[in-house]
Order: C-alpha cells, then structure tokens, then sequence
C-alpha cells in the first residue's frame, strides 16, 4: 500500500474540506486526502526561510525570472491535494498558476526546511506528492544538520542533483549564475 493512500473506509479530505479548517495558527495541508496538522515554525526555521527567501527573491528579482514566495500560501496541486511549503518558485513562463487566492498548479520549486515534527513528513510523503504532480526541482533543508538537498524530477521521481552542506558555495541547478553563501542561511 502506498504511503499516500488513505486506509479502506478512512475519508478522504477535498480542497473545500480544507478551506473549513480553523485559522489557529497550525498548519494544516492534505496529501492524497489525509489530513496533516503540524505547529508554527521555530525561530530557527523562520530564519533560515528568511534568509533563503531574501536571497532567492534578489536573484529572480533582478532577472526577472518570476515569482518567490513563502508560507503561509496554498499550493493547490490537486483537489485532495493542499500544500503549504516553506518557499516556491514559479517561473516567468509558468505564471498562469499564480491566482488571486493561491497557486493553482505545480511551481517549478519547492523548498521545504525540515523540522523535528515534519521530517519524515517533508522527505517522503511530500516528496511522492510534489512528483507525482509534476514539481521540476524540490530542495530540503535541514537547518539542524546544516545540508541543502537538491533534487530533480526525472520520470516521475526525484533524483538527487547533489547535497551541499555546512558553508558551501550552493549553485542551483535551475538558477545558472546564482552562487548562494550557505553560511547567510543559516545566520
């Protein structure tokens, strides 16, 4: 049985299911129509999505390559699927997925920063959603460990680009020129 799939007889959650959730400051997101509730943030994950955000921003800013966000914002991929990553990126190209209310679609990237509660979470089930509706790039950040992640979609999975960690120069593969200090992310 897939990790996605929700046990016989469980219910399975929709996009209107989601929007009746209570704004109590958790995070809620459905994955293939299970529900996942995790808390706020801590400091130290806020501030590494600041700083990766800051810095992503500034290069996709300056040539004009799209749109950076951050959460709180949902990632509708589907209707039983409700996303809330750290950051994402959508391309120029790709702008059509930007609405009013949300992101209707599948971003070029999405960067999750690991927490102790959402780990396993963000590694696995996560990743096999953000494949399966076609996410290009997908990175993990481990603010504990110090490592950046950085996967590629071939064929419906993710495969590792490489791993970059503690103070390395990072050279994403999908911004060609960008060279991001991690020694400025996890100030």
């Amino acid at each position: 049985m897939s990790l996605l799939v929700p046990p016989a007889g469980k219910i399975i959650l929709t996009y209107d299911d989601y929007l009746q959730l209570p704004d109590d400051g958790k995070r809620y997101e459905i994955l293939e129509g299970v529900l996942h509730v995790t808390p706020s943030p801590t400091t130290r994950h806020q501030r590494v999505s600041r700083n990766l955000h800051f810095i992503l921003h500034a290069h996709v800013t300056e040539n004009n390559l799209g749109e950076v966000f951050y959460a709180p914002l949902d990632v509708v991929l589907s209707n039983i699927s409700v996303t809330q990553p750290d950051l994402l990126y959508v391309s120029r190209e790709r702008q059509s997925v930007i609405t009013e209310k949300n992101i209707a679609g599948a971003p070029d990237l999405v960067v999750e920063i690991l927490s102790p509660s959402t780990s396993s979470v963000d590694q696995v089930t996560k990743a096999q959603v953000y494949a399966r509706y076609g996410v290009p790039y997908y990175w993990v950040v481990d603010p504990e460990g110090k490592t950046l992640d950085e996967f590629r979609l071939e064929r419906g999975i993710y495969l590792p680009v490489r791993r970059w960690e503690q103070n390395a120069q990072f050279t994403p593969e999908l911004f060609p020129g960008l060279v991001v200090e991690l020694e400025r992310v996890w100030a």
